[in-house]
């Protein structure tokens, strides 16, 4: 056995309660390390060869530096309201000027700009916001915000009435789902790297199959401490979201990608769109 073989296989997640039907359990899993980390930064730690796989954002197969490559093996996605990328706003949508977007996230904004061009006409200016920590009071006239946060602590309806779910503006624009995060490898990997994220995308494919079935009872254990309600967790991870990733998925993708080289901050130079990049000799179990 080569030194590098006997390195623990590293699982890039985010601690959010939305990741658990993909990964509750994986933490026991002996020769498996879990690397938390915001959705921002799980490219980032995927390129510099942190972690064997990651659940990416997936505007950032875009943007990597390395180039990476999905894994048909789960994601993070919905059909319609996901309940947690939430625009809030004092005022009405079509007078939006500034938002403050919710740093966590990359493929959020990115949906986002596109929805208030396509929707609005809008190209508003986009301002970067840190929504974590304690619970605030001073927020922008409009902020994107993402995650747990939208349920635990984001705005409320007395000082920024006008939301927007972008789930479900995606699916009333496109008539496609959405998937905001999905597992991703490094496009070159070889060797004992690319055995790592092999044994990872089978356990983790293993993981969510087993979780479909255990949905309530990941709810009940993990919502509190999440900031959720029990009932309302078990709705979310069971009714809103998609963990399946399916041909439709890899269209809705290709779709967003393609939208998202077409919209930037006012001045900028709009991004390109690379191919996306699917793992060939990976099979998701259904």
């Amino acid at each position: 056995m080569t030194a590098s073989s006997s390195i623990d296989a590293r699982l890039g997640v985010v601690s959010y309660l939305n990741t658990l039907p993909l990964i509750d359990g994986l933490d026991r899993t002996r020769g498996v390390e879990i690397v938390a980390a915001v959705p921002s930064s799980l490219s980032g730690l995927l390129a510099a060869g942190a972690t064997d796989l990651s659940l990416c954002s997936v505007i950032d197969q875009q943007r990597s530096a390395v180039p990476l490559e999905l894994v048909p093996v789960g994601q993070i996605g919905c059909d319609g309201p996901t309940w947690t990328v939430r625009l809030f706003s004092n005022r009405p949508l079509s007078e939006i000027e500034n938002v403050g977007c919710d740093v966590d996230s990359h493929t959020s904004i990115a949906l986002l700009r596109i929805l208030l061009r396509e929707q609005y006409g809008l190209q508003p200016r986009f301002e970067p916001f840190e929504a974590s920590g304690p619970e605030r009071r001073d927020w922008p006239d409009a902020v994107l915000l993402i995650g747990d946060k939208v349920v635990r602590s984001g705005p409320g309806t007395d000082t920024h009435p006008h939301q927007l779910d972008l789930g479900e503006a995606w699916r009333e624009l496109t008539g496609l789902p959405f998937v905001f995060a999905s597992w991703f490898r490094r496009a070159g990997a070889t060797g004992d790297e690319l055995e790592r994220a092999r044994r990872l995308a089978v356990l983790v494919d293993h993981a969510r199959r087993r979780n479909r079935h255990r949905i309530a009872s990941i709810a009940k254990q993990h919502a509190p401490s999440h900031g959720w309600d029990i009932a309302q967790a078990i709705e979310y991870l069971g009714t809103r979201l998609c963990y399946e990733c399916t041909p439709r998925s890899i269209e809705a993708i290709r779709t967003f990608l393609e939208a998202a080289s077409t919209v930037s901050e006012p001045g900028a130079p709009a991004e390109p769109c690379p191919p996306l990049r699917i793992a060939a000799d990976v099979m998701a179990s259904t």
